[in-house]
């Protein structure tokens, strides 16, 4: 690996990161490393913006490197028997496990989110080695029927090669292990970016895959700082050894990245923006919308891709369904520190996200929307924001036509099933949409007719290992977890046998 300079192996503990998993260095054909010019980016704590550690800033050489150390393990890797690459998943997912606890706590150290959704979120990462350290044993191809008498077909599956992984910030273990989990168990390699903001649990399972004996070169790391990630994004969507782009992100760079990966025809996975929709029907029972509003809303303190970002609300019990989640809110959600007990919301990632908040609310208040709950930032500290709840919203207003990210609720109201479906479906994205009936008939309607890739039905949380995650229209392509993802990372080979 010339040109790239050697890190200590092992990074000295912050008061609130654990030395055992903490990284610094790059990751690269079973080596950690350094980037070639020294180069380092800081790691923030998002409650404090205290410096936790500073992490090896790769650019394009180094992810070359990376790009290169896979497409040599893949040679190999890709011939493992898929009993022997089950075995080692389901090792790293042991040791996963083992080490929940600190691995939770590197994510509420770099990410902010509340310790108990940290360890909710290292349960979810880990289930993804689970689940496809089973699946691994069942790709299975077809022997095909065809009508000529002296010919047989077969239909193989093989994986499609080195696959490129970029990944965002507010899922930092689960986003891997949901992309990396699948190309594995399908026979591909993989080189990973982690997002700027959150490499640490990226490196912290980088260390777990060497422990649980993933061959060098399998699985690559290569954090960037904002600065290098252009450059590098670029290699991991052309390089000519890269057969698959996986990406978790933004809409907007999604585009870019397929612009990219156009030229040299890469197969590609988006999981882009959402816009969710949260309807409630005057059928709906209200305390079980409120409830799943509240967990929908405000998990990780809104920043998630499937949070609610517009609340419909039919026009007869708009004013009941307002009182009672205002009610929830300040009973249930609390916010401070991610690492103090209670504490239910902790702070957004960064003062960007708090701008968006602030001027998501002002617009709203300015067109004459009415503050129910919060509104301002929170006396906690640096980049906490209040839990907001907003009613007399119009369509019109930012928050209803973008993406907030953060801990806003705003209510609209409609009054027939029909308004509420098209505001639903107003948006260019389509990840996923909820809605509360107790009408069996509107319940299949309305589940039919949502222009999204996943629908909660009287359920505000729906992401499972199982189940198939991903949208539609401008909210990507393709689906993760459940035994769709797999095929992600698998080609599908027609073999004809002639003369026989």
């Amino acid at each position: 690996m010339s040109g790239i300079l050697r890190l200590p192996y092992r990074m000295a503990s912050t008061s609130s990161v654990p030395a055992a998993l903490l990284r610094s260095a790059a990751y690269v054909g079973g080596s950690w490393l350094q980037s070639s010019d020294s180069a380092t980016f800081p790691v923030l704590d998002p409650a404090t913006g205290t410096e936790l550690v500073k992490v090896a800033d790769c650019g394009p050489r180094e992810c070359r490197e990376a790009v290169n150390a896979a497409a040599k393990a893949f040679q190999s890797w890709k011939d493992v028997p898929s009993k022997e690459r089950s075995i080692l998943l389901r090792k790293w997912y042991d040791l996963m496990i083992q080490h929940k606890d600190e691995l939770a706590r590197i994510i509420t150290a770099e990410n902010g989110k509340p310790t108990k959704e940290a360890l909710g979120e290292i349960a979810y990462a880990a289930g993804f080695l689970e689940w496809y350290s089973e699946e691994a044993r069942r790709i299975y191809g077809d022997v095909i029927s065809v009508p000529m008498k002296d010919r047989r077909a077969l239909a193989l599956k093989q994986p499609v090669g080195v696959a490129s992984i970029i990944t965002p910030w507010n899922f930092p273990s689960a986003m891997i292990t949901r992309k990396v989990g699948a190309a594995l168990a399908a026979g591909c390699t993989v080189v990973m970016k982690p997002a700027e903001d959150t490499p640490l649990s990226a490196l912290a399972l980088a260390e777990l895959a060497h422990q649980a004996g993933i061959p060098a070169g399998v699985y690559n790391v290569v954090p960037c700082s904002r600065e290098k990630a252009p450059a590098v994004g670029e290699v991991l969507c052309t390089h000519p050894s890269v057969a698959k782009i996986s990406f978790t992100g933004s809409t907007a760079t999604g585009k870019i990245l397929l612009r990219l990966a156009a030229d040299s025809v890469k197969r590609v996975s988006m999981e882009l923006g959402g816009h969710a929709p949260f309807i409630v029907f005057d059928s709906a029972d209200l305390d079980k919308a409120a409830a799943g509003a509240l967990a929908c809303k405000f998990r990780n303190s809104g920043q998630t891709c499937v949070s609610a970002n517009r609340f419909l609300v039919q026009k007869g019990i708009q004013d009941a369904f307002v009182k009672k989640l205002s009610a929830l809110m300040a009973k249930e959600l609390h916010v401070g520190n991610g690492f103090d007990e209670g504490v239910t919301q902790g702070p957004l990632i960064n003062d960007r996200a708090v701008d968006k908040v602030e001027r998501h609310i002002k617009d709203a208040v300015s067109q004459g929307a009415r503050l129910v709950a919060g509104g301002k930032p929170s006396d906690a500290g640096r980049n906490f924001y209040e839990p907001t709840l907003l009613s007399n919203v119009t369509t019109q207003m930012l928050c209803a036509k973008e993406e907030t990210f953060g801990p806003l609720a705003p209510v609209i109201e409609f009054d027939t099933e029909e308004e509420a479906i098209a505001i639903a479906n107003s948006a260019n994205v389509g990840l996923a949409g909820y809605f509360y009936s107790q009408d069996p008939a509107q319940i299949w309607r309305v589940a039919e007719r949502l222009e999204v890739g996943m629908v909660g039905v009287n359920e505000g949380l729906l992401s499972s290992v199982e189940c198939p995650f991903g949208g539609v229209k401008q909210s990507g392509i393709g689906r993760e977890g459940s035994k769709y993802g797999i095929d992600e990372y698998l080609e599908v080979k027609y073999v004809c046998f002639g003369g026989l």
